[in-house]
C-alpha cells in the first residue's frame, strides 16, 4: 500500500466580502463557466480556431481554478461561520469518502 500525497493549498479568507450561500454559489457557478468556457474556446469546441500559444491558455486555466477554488474555499467558510459547519469534520469525512470510493489509500 503506498501512502496517498497530500498537497496543502491554503486560500485566504476573504475580508471585505459578506457572503451569503446563494451569492457565493452563484459566484462559484459564474467562475466555474468561465474556466469551461477557456476550456472549449481551447479545444475547439465553439467552432472558433485558439490562436493562443499552449502554455498561454495552460497558464490561464490555471487562473480560472484558482479563482473556482477561491470562490469553493470561501463558501466553506460561509457554511462554517453562519451555519456553524466544522470543517475539520467535514474533511475527514471527505477523506474517508475518497478512501471508501477508492481513489485514495
Amino acid at each position: 500500500m503506498r501512502s496517498t500525497e497530500y498537497r496543502n493549498v491554503s486560500l485566504p479568507r476573504l475580508n471585505n466580502l459578506k457572503p451569503s450561500i446563494e451569492s457565493t454559489a452563484l459566484k462559484l457557478m459564474e467562475e466555474a463557466g468561465e474556466l469551461a468556457q477557456l476550456i472549449g474556446k481551447y479545444r475547439g469546441l465553439n467552432g472558433e480556431e485558439c490562436r493562443m500559444e499552449e502554455s498561454v491558455v495552460i497558464d490561464r486555466i490555471a487562473e480560472e481554478l484558482l479563482d473556482v477554488a477561491q470562490v469553493a474555499v470561501s463558501m466553506m467558510y460561509v457554511l462554517e461561520e453562519n451555519y456553524n459547519i466544522d470543517l475539520d469534520e467535514k474533511l475527514k469525512q471527505h477523506i474517508e469518502k475518497l478512501m471508501g470510493k477508492g481513489y485514495i489509500k
